[in-house]
């Protein structure tokens, strides 16, 4: 631990050191993303409506000598994103990887969602994207690299009855990466759309599903070895959608 606690503090005494972004962020899938490339070095910018799950996120990269910090952001506001990626570059310099992590699942019939439930949820599934790509894009254009990662879900490719609200957004969220991807691709911007088709493993799901076995869920830690993965890509092999699910999960 003490030769990990060594390199972290040579990384962040440099200017140089990368950061990356997650918008949305909790004790499952944002947590092993954030672990995971702060373990690379990355200064990490926790982005979520609340401090409530970022904290204990932020304590433990902390503690382990890297550097992390938290903004407020409501990925369903225009402004809040402007607001928190601008304090973003103030604290942390223009990030080099985003994670769009940020969800809204909504399970209703199409006669009970409300016009303003259905578009609340497509806020936050599919033009929080839109809004966040737009603060990271003109500095990797610059540079000339950097990675977009948008978590998306078996809903971004199967609209399943009374998923809607999801289904909308999920896809409209897959269409952004390809749209972006063949946008910017060539300008050094690889952008990435991971299907997660499964149940994310964590203590909330396993409250609600004890019955299930271990290799049901998909485990955060190794679903964030995978966008790490992504990240590292060489350009003359990218790839632009990846879909992840346990070995026993029926597709």
């Amino acid at each position: 631990m003490a030769r990990r606690a060594g390199f972290w503090q040579n990384r962040a005494m440099t200017s140089a050191h990368p950061t990356t972004v997650i918008v949305g962020v909790g004790p499952g899938l944002g947590a092993a993303l954030a672990a995971r490339f702060a373990r690379e070095g990355h200064a990490i910018a926790l982005l979520s409506r609340s401090s409530e799950h970022r904290e204990p996120i932020l304590a433990s990269i902390r503690g382990a000598g890297g550097r992390a910090e938290g903004f407020d952001c409501d990925a369903a506001s225009a402004e809040s994103v402007a607001r928190a990626f601008a304090e973003v570059r103030r604290a942390l310099g223009d990030p080099e990887v985003l994670v769009y992590n940020a969800g809204a699942f909504v399970m209703a019939g199409a006669l009970e969602l409300t016009p303003d439930a259905f578009e609340a949820a497509w806020r936050v599934n599919c033009q929080g994207g839109f809004l966040a790509s737009r603060e990271v894009l003109p500095a990797m254009l610059e540079r000339g690299r950097g990675t977009i990662l948008f978590t998306g879900a078996t809903a971004s490719v199967r609209g399943g009855a009374r998923f809607s609200a999801l289904a909308v957004g999920k896809f409209g969220l897959r269409a952004l990466a390809q749209s972006l991807a063949r946008e910017f691709g060539a300008r050094g911007v690889h952008v990435v759309h991971v299907v997660v088709d499964g149940m994310i493993d964590g203590e909330r799901i396993r409250a609600r599903l004890p019955e299930r076995g271990a290799d049901t869920f998909l485990d955060p830690a190794a679903l964030a070895e995978t966008y790490w993965q992504l990240h590292a890509q060489p350009r003359s092999a990218w790839t632009l959608e990846l879909d992840v699910r346990p070995n026993v999960e029926r597709f």
